[in-house]
């Protein structure tokens, strides 16, 4: 949390939205892929009903955007230019796809 936003960076000094998840998820032991894209067909679907912390959630269609779901509607994310990572409420995004990985 609080780290800056950039496009293309993966950390650890700043993150965009799927090198926030794919660091994140590395510290774990768990490579993924580096684009929201690609990251949105692994792992196994969750509707949106069964959302668990940890499962990776996905907006917008074309998917062009990402984050990681820690419960009660909301998700860690790294959302723009000017916001550093934080905590959103999934609701204010078009939700389109969850995975669990």
């Amino acid at each position: 949390l609080g780290k800056p936003y950039r496009w293309g960076a993966v950390g650890p000094n700043a993150f965009d939205c799927s090198g926030l998840v794919k660091y994140s998820f590395a510290k774990t032991g768990l490579s993924l892929p580096r684009t929201s894209r690609a990251m949105a067909k692994v792992g196994v679907p969750v509707k949106k009903a069964d959302l668990q912390p940890g499962d990776l959630v996905f907006f917008y269609q074309p998917i062009s955007h990402m984050g990681i779901y820690i419960g009660n509607g909301k998700i860690v994310h790294a959302s723009r230019t000017g916001q550093p990572v934080k905590i959103s409420d999934m609701a204010r995004m078009r939700f389109t796809t969850a995975r669990r990985v």
